[in-house]
């Protein structure tokens, strides 16, 4: 008999699907044959909770073996049936119970008796369709934003290239069809589902389908304005800094933020800050100690006391 799924997860069967996926998730990295190579007990180990998984995050599958209808690995159970023929009185009375000239009416017939016999010994479990596999994928939110291929290994050996969409989305699915759990002799194999997580990025920040970043500016680059070269997901790009920017200004890059589900682009919102150089210029503190008076302002008026 198949393991228990809820056992081999370590959640109990009242678990919500949010604790089920989490309790997976933390397994998977701990087991991924990527992390663990030349590990065989590993290796199974990882086969044996995705397929768990597998069965759990599909309600209708849980809900049945729940019921006792499949067992751990999605495999039909057999259904209880009586040896004997059941029987009910027809409507000519109980004594047409006997109407057959055989002498086993009440066993059904020879021929009936060795059927049910040799039907039972061969549909112990009926053939299935194999059933999916889920795995765990970081990409890198360039990736996810300009797609791409991955490789990816799966537990059984193989590496495959795995299309990564433009525009996938953080907690996102993609499915490789036929590469789960092997079906019966004649059936279709599984799928193998990978659920995308995009890591944090230093730079980028995504906000819906819009990207914001913070880019530094020279003090002169500030007061003077310019062009400066800045980096976005779909590569750097030229922006215009207007002449007396302060620190927290913020630009906005029409259609250079992330690729929305309608097949259009968000935006970028550049942020300005102002940076000093690392080492003191000399020329820059003798020009601010030769300020005049009359020409410094107050930046902080506006604070109240």
């Amino acid at each position: 008999m198949a393991s228990d799924p809820y056992e081999l997860l370590g959640v109990k069967r009242d678990a919500s699907q949010k604790d089920i996926q989490a309790a997976y998730r933390k397994l998977a990295k701990m087991l991924h044959p990527d992390l663990n190579p030349g590990d065989k007990a590993a290796e199974e180990k990882f086969k044996t909770v995705s397929a768990a998984y597998a069965l759990l995050q599909d309600e209708e599958k849980r809900a049945r073996f729940d019921k006792g209808e499949i067992d751990g690995s999605g495999a039909e159970q057999a259904a209880p049936r009586s040896y004997y023929r059941d029987y009910a009185t027809p409507q000519g009375g109980a004594s047409e119970r006997y109407s057959d000239t055989d002498g086993f009416s009440d066993f059904g017939s020879a021929d009936d008796i060795f059927a049910s016999f040799f039907s039972r010994q061969g549909r112990a479990r009926p053939a299935a369709g194999g059933g999916d596999l889920r795995y765990s994928m970081e990409i890198s939110l360039k990736d996810a934003a300009n797609g791409g291929k991955q490789k990816i290994t799966l537990p059984d050996g193989p590496t495959l290239d795995l299309q990564i969409p433009a525009g996938t989305r953080d907690g996102q699915t993609l499915r490789l069809r036929g590469k789960g759990v092997p079906g019966s002799p004649g059936l279709a194999a599984g799928d193998a589902l990978i659920d995308i997580t995009i890591a944090p990025d230093d730079f980028f920040r995504l906000d819906g389908d819009d990207i914001r970043m913070d880019v530094p500016i020279s003090l002169r680059e500030a007061v003077l304005g310019g062009k400066i070269a800045i980096p976005t997901l779909g590569g750097q790009v030229s922006v215009t800094i207007p002449p007396h920017s302060n620190s927290g200004k913020t630009l906005r890059l029409k259609g250079k933020g992330f690729p929305t589900k309608g097949g259009n682009t968000g935006d970028a919102y550049v942020t300005l800050t102002i940076r000093l150089p690392d080492q003191p210029d000399p020329a820059l503190t003798a020009f601010m100690t030769d300020w005049v008076a009359e020409q410094e302002h107050n930046p902080r008026t506006d604070l109240g006391e």
